[in-house]
């Protein structure tokens, strides 16, 4: 379903995990994301448009083509969409993983060994620098560790807004091979590194507000800035936003 000139994956969280083995760049764009990058990062929106699958993670997006848009869409989450994708796939030595700093992405990995029964090696994970806001991204470094090794599945746990145009780097480098999976915090909520979202939350859209209750001062500014959301859906609605 085409919205903002984006095309959202429509289906089942089951069936976008399938289809998303044929490789290539999966990214869940949030409600901040959409309303605040994609109309001011030229490399963000590209990064959506030449995804492979961009799945409906954002609960405004949902709530307006219900409501004003006179159709639905069913929400994939980011957290339901990796619950889904590791239950279900072998990722014995077949994996990498972008972390955003040392204690997270130890946390994540034990979380992982344990609950999978697999090993993850160190130099199939590697720790993000500081990147640049909204502007195309380059790792020279992240390539060449990615490249060095045959990886099927590349994970990507950044915030959003970095992680889809760091995917967009990847996937222009490395084709439609391995599976480019962006979901942002999704890995953090499962391993405890932030604060637990039960399944019943996420189904009801319930997520962002667990997120601001745990930390005020980080989360309500950004998702009030996810209401200017609504009014570019009601202002381009199923045409694309104006490329810059």
């Amino acid at each position: 379903m085409r919205i903002l000139g984006v095309d959202f994956f429509k289906g089942t969280v089951e069936e976008a995990v399938e289809e998303a083995r044929r490789g290539g760049l999966v990214v869940a764009p949030s409600g901040p994301g959409l309303a605040n990058d994609l109309p001011n990062s030229e490399a963000y929106r590209l990064s959506l448009l030449e995804s492979e699958m961009v799945l409906p993670d954002s609960g405004l997006l949902c709530l307006w083509l219900k409501v004003f848009g006179h159709k639905s869409i069913k929400r994939i989450s980011g957290l339901e969409y990796l619950s889904v994708f590791l239950d279900s796939t072998d990722l014995h030595g077949s994996s990498f993983w972008v972390m955003p700093n040392e204690s997270e992405a130890l946390a994540n990995i034990l979380w992982l060994e344990k609950k999978y029964k697999f090993s993850i090696e160190s130099a199939s994970v590697y720790l993000a620098p500081t990147y640049s806001p909204k502007v195309f991204l380059e790792d020279q470094d992240l390539l060449a560790k990615i490249e060095s090794g045959n990886y099927k599945y590349i994970f990507i746990q950044l915030g959003g807004g970095v992680q889809e145009r760091l995917g967009l780097y990847l996937r222009r480098h490395l084709g439609k091979g391995p599976t480019i999976i962006c979901t942002g915090a999704a890995l953090a909520f499962l391993s405890g590194q932030q604060i637990r979202i039960p399944r019943w939350a996420d189904k009801y859209y319930l997520g962002w507000l667990l997120r601001c209750v745990s930390n005020p001062f980080k989360f309500i500014p950004r998702y009030l800035s996810a209401l200017r959301l609504f009014w570019l859906l009601f202002r381009h609605g199923k045409k694309p936003y104006p490329a810059q």
